[in-house]
Formats: C-alpha cells, structure tokens, sequence
C-alpha cells in the first residue's frame, strides 16, 4: 500500500519535553510537556509509560521535584514567558496547583525541599532586584526567612547537604567567573581557592554532610571533577578528561560513584567515576545530548535527552541497559527523512579553528539555497539537538549551517570568553568565513545564501545583514537585539552587574558599541526582512524590535513584522510556534 509523503505540517506537530522528576519510590514519572498543544505537567505510572495530564494551566515549567515522601509535587512556572516563576504544589494524581510563594512581577529561583518536606529553600529577587536573596519558607507556619543576601554579585542558592546541615551558593560576576561556597554553621567558605583567574563551577553534588564533588574551570580551560572536603576545608582535583569539559554530576549512594556528563563540541559525553577505585566507565548514551539526569536510591539511572533527528526523550539505565520510557519523535515521519548534521572545522579570519554542523538537504528535495544560522547566547552553542524548524526547512530543500563562533561554550574558556566585550568583530567575522569556506568548497553558492537567527542569533542577523547584506537574500531575526546601547539598559536587574564584563561600558566604550550595534548599518539593510518578537519578552524587550522594523520602514526597506502578544523569549505554545513556523517558510519561499 502506498501512502502519500509527510508534508511539512508533521513537523510542526512535534512535541517536547521541559525537564522530569522521578517519584521516591520510582512508581511514578512527571514531566513538563506540550501534548495539548500548550506546555502542562504530565506523569506516567512506572513501569507503564501511558502519559496522563496532572494540570492544565499552560504555562511553561522551569522547577520539578517530589518531596521526600512523594505526597507532593513542588514546581515552579511563569506566566506567557515573561519568567517571573511562581512556586506551586500539587498532589501527585495533579488538580488544581497550590500557590506555595507567588509575588507579582518577581522570580522565584531554584527551590529546594527539606527533608520532611515542610520548608522549601529558594532564590528571589523580591527584595533585590539585582543581587536577589535567598529565603527559607515554613509551609505548616506560614513564616520566612532570609538567609543569605548577595552583596557584591548576583547571588543563587544551589544545593542543601543531605542533612540540611549545610547549603551551598554561587556568586556570578559574569557567565565565565562563577564563585561557589559552602554555608557551614554559620560559616561562609570558598569551594575553589584564590586565585586571579576567573572561573566557574557546574555540577554540583555531595556524596556525605562533609564530601561536596563539582565541576570546575579553576586553574584550566576546560570544566573538570574537583572535591571539596568541608571537614578539612580543603580542595583537590579529582579527574580530568582532556579536551573535554565536565558539566554535571550526581551521586550514587547504592554504589559509591559519581554520574558525570561531558561535553566536547556539539555532543556529549555520559560517565560513571567510581570513587572505591578511581576508575572512570564510558557508558553510551541514548541521545547525542544531555538535557538532564536523575540517580534514584536504588541506583536507576534516569536521562532526559534529544538528538539531531528525534526531539527529548526520557530513559532508564539499569542493569548495564537503557529503556526509552518516552516516545516523543516527529508525527508522520520516520528517522530515515530526517538529516544528522555534518561536523566541518574551518579555519576563520585570524587562523582560530572554528568548529560547525552542516545540514544538507537531500538530493530529491535540494533546492540549492543554505540557510546560515548563529545561534543565540552568545555563551552558548549549537549542538546536535533536535530543532523541528531545522528538520522542516531540509525537507523542503534547504540546508542549514551552523557555525559555532567564538563565544561559543564546549571549546574551552578561553574560547567562551572571546565574545566577552566584542559582541560584533570576532564572531561576526567566523559567521562570515565560515561563508566563504562554504562557497569555496562547494557546498553553497554565493547567490543562495539566506539568513536567520533568534536572541544574540538574531542580533548576528542584523549585524551581517546591515555590514555583509551582499551574501543574503533574505533575513529573519527572532527576538534579536537591535541596539547594544539600549539593550544595555533593558536587560533584567540581575543581569546588569554582569554587563561590563559581558558587552561593555556603553560611555568608556561608546566607540565599540556604535561599531557593533545593528542599527549603525541601516542605510545597508536594504534585503527583504522577517521581524519576531514576543512582547513578554524579558531578555530582548519589544523596544529592540519595534526600533529597528520603524526604521527600516522608514527607509523603505521591505520588512515584515509578527508579535506574538501571549510570548517571551521562545515559543511555549505550540500555536504560536506553528504560526511562526508557517510563516517563515512562507518568507522564505517568496526569494528563492
């Protein structure tokens, strides 16, 4: 029997996974996920994996966790994307959520349970907008405390000792210069000994009261196992893998070991140090990246992942063997039509070796235009993940190039912080010779090459479209800065002590900003323009957009702009992201 092939439509069904949580007795799964269309917490009874829906308020998920007894669920959600997380709780059959801490128009960061399950622990910026404070709140009292303010950085609450004896938190004086330290009766210690050299720390997990195991940049370019003995208050470096950065760890208490996740490049890597012995297992992971891990008392192993063609899954390890406990892929459409990216390294305008992913459309559907996308962050990477928007535009014919710039993590510290105060030299010019390797080798044509981007992505698509518009043919920027000197301004409270260090000083370095903002370049903004926003959006404001589609309007530039009322920075509707996906395509379709 023949049936007619996918059409672009199963793409945008495709649905996703937040993050999860495993209840004590592993007889129950919740997870944050958009199977009605809108992202609600859903649970499944282990060992049957047939999902039922526990709320039906909406909104996105950023916190889930049971408390200790598993009477409960806490979580935490905001409202349309504007990331103001408010605390909730429900009972583990779901129902209407339980406000726990809500204030209007402040954050509720990172919580955590006590072990009875009475108190919760979490980071707010109710009182301080900009370096936030941590609380203790007694739900059977009504009463709260403060226990820890920040003072000279943006201060978060990170982790409680099992036995609540101690607490650890972290001081971000940017996203390459993390402090973490130990509360320990009433005495504040450093995890990572003085020294000159910015740093920053990642996973974080104790293995008793006194042995706290991280991930740590100090004294190296790329994140490794550090420990940290509060009896003895002393530091050590505990296992490195070369070229290879350590992201998170989680400890096993059924057999001594640690869990750790590495990552090299666009894909990770999956491990389990034994602390007997010393010894590091590769294991091999289901997905080719890492979302999220949980080790449960009976030493089950569970993995949120996602790879280039199959969107997040939820898996068991035990015995030596994964079990997909999920089945989330793309409606319609078999792994087989889909596209793994290519891996290619160029090298860029001063020599730096500058790493990338190729999606290729295949030969049946090629319609010879490449599509450049940076990605957003800066600090972050493109990575071998499932993106539906990707796989649909190469089944319609276009490939897709992705180039890791500088700025980008996964390559070293040293390499991250190379965007730091050069938003719009370095990585633009890595965008830009990763386009003319592509020509020269062949794989794009210089008169088909289009352009799209969202956050810091989208800022690239209009920097390159205002400075090199003589490469595309057409631009869409997502929620993309516009203007670094009102941006600089605009950005969250919490954000603007790492500003400096992260963009510049908008007066001392007024020169570099001008050099660097998109709206310099409008007289050369002159290619057909796709504006999206969401007008939540609490990162890049509406003001960023508005400005610059006002502008080129003005001049006459074609430029059509979507606002998306009921959004933030990203889609957590699926209507909405369906809406922006159509009309993409359609953009698209109009210039080539």
């Amino acid at each position: 029997m023949k049936f007619k092939k996918p059409d672009v439509e199963q793409f945008f069904r495709t649905y996703g996974i937040q993050l999860f949580a495993v209840s004590p007795d592993e007889s129950q799964l919740a997870f944050s996920t958009n199977l009605n269309g809108k992202f609600n917490l859903w649970a499944m009874d282990i060992p049957n994996t047939f999902p039922y829906p526990l709320t039906f308020h909406d909104q996105s998920t950023d916190s889930l966790q049971y408390d200790k007894s598993g009477e409960y669920l806490l979580f935490s959600s905001d409202h349309d994307g504007d990331e103001n997380s408010q605390l909730y709780a429900i009972p583990p059959q779901g129902g209407e959520p339980k406000p726990i801490r809500t204030s209007e128009g402040h954050r509720h960061i990172m919580p955590s349970l006590s072990n009875d399950g009475k108190k919760v622990y979490y980071t707010s910026n109710k009182e301080d907008q900009t370096f936030l404070k941590a609380y203790v709140y007694d739900m059977e009292n009504d009463e709260e405390d403060v226990f820890l303010e920040g003072e000279d950085a943006p201060t978060f609450l990170v982790k409680k000792s099992p036995d609540e004896t101690s607490l650890i938190y972290s001081k971000m004086f940017s996203n390459t210069s993390q402090l973490a330290y130990v509360l320990y009766n009433g005495e504040h210690y450093r995890v990572t000994p003085e020294t000159d050299h910015q740093h920053t720390f990642g996973g974080l997990d104790f293995a008793s009261e006194t042995e706290i195991y991280f991930t740590t940049s100090y004294d190296s370019d790329f994140e490794y196992l550090a420990k940290f003995d509060l009896e003895t208050k002393e530091f050590s470096k505990v296992k490195q893998i070369e070229g290879e950065a350590l992201t998170d760890v989680k400890y096993d208490e059924s057999s001594n070991s640690l869990y750790l996740v590495g990552v090299k490049g666009v894909k990770d890597s999956f491990y389990r140090y034994d602390l007997e012995n010393g010894t590091l297992e590769e294991l091999n992971p289901p997905t080719s990246v890492i979302a999220q891990v949980e080790v449960a008392k009976s030493g089950n192993v569970y993995l949120m992942g996602v790879s280039a063609t199959a969107p997040a899954n939820i898996y068991k390890y035990a015995n030596g063997k994964w079990e997909q406990l999920t089945n989330f892929g793309v409606p319609g459409v078999a792994k087989e039509e889909m596209v793994e990216p290519e891996i290619i390294t160029y090298p860029s305008f001063d020599g730096k070796e500058i790493e990338a992913m190729y999606f290729r459309a295949k030969p049946e559907n090629d319609n010879g235009y490449v599509i450049l996308w940076p990605h957003g962050g800066p600090q972050a990477a493109e990575r071998s993940t499932f993106r539906a928007l990707f796989q649909f535009l190469i089944y319609q014919g276009y490939s897709l190039f992705t180039p890791n710039f500088r700025g980008s993590t996964g390559y070293g510290l040293t390499f991250t912080k190379m965007v730091e105060g050069d938003w719009g030299y370095g990585p633009r010019l890595d965008n830009v010779e990763g386009l003319e390797w592509l020509i020269k080798n062949g794989y794009a044509d210089r008169d088909k090459i289009l352009l799209m981007g969202g956050s810091y992505g989208g800022y690239m698509a209009l920097l390159l479209h205002g400075r090199h518009s003589e490469y595309f043919k057409a631009v869409v920027d997502i929620f993309g800065v516009s203007n670094l000197f009102s941006f600089v301004d605009s950005v969250p409270e919490h954000w603007k002590p790492i500003m400096k260090q992260w963009l510049g000083d908008p007066e001392k370095d007024k020169e570099k900003f001008e050099e660097d903002t998109p709206i310099t370049y409008l007289d050369s903004m002159t290619k057909p323009m796709l504006v999206i926003q969401g007008a939540q959006d609490p990162r890049v404001v509406k003001a960023e957009s508005d400005q610059v589609v006002e502008a080129l309007q003005k001049q006459g530039t074609e430029v059509d702009y979507l606002v998306l009322d009921d959004e933030g920075h990203g889609f957590s509707k699926k209507e909405n992201e369906i809406k922006v996906y159509k009309k993409v395509l359609e953009f698209f379709e109009q210039y080539v």
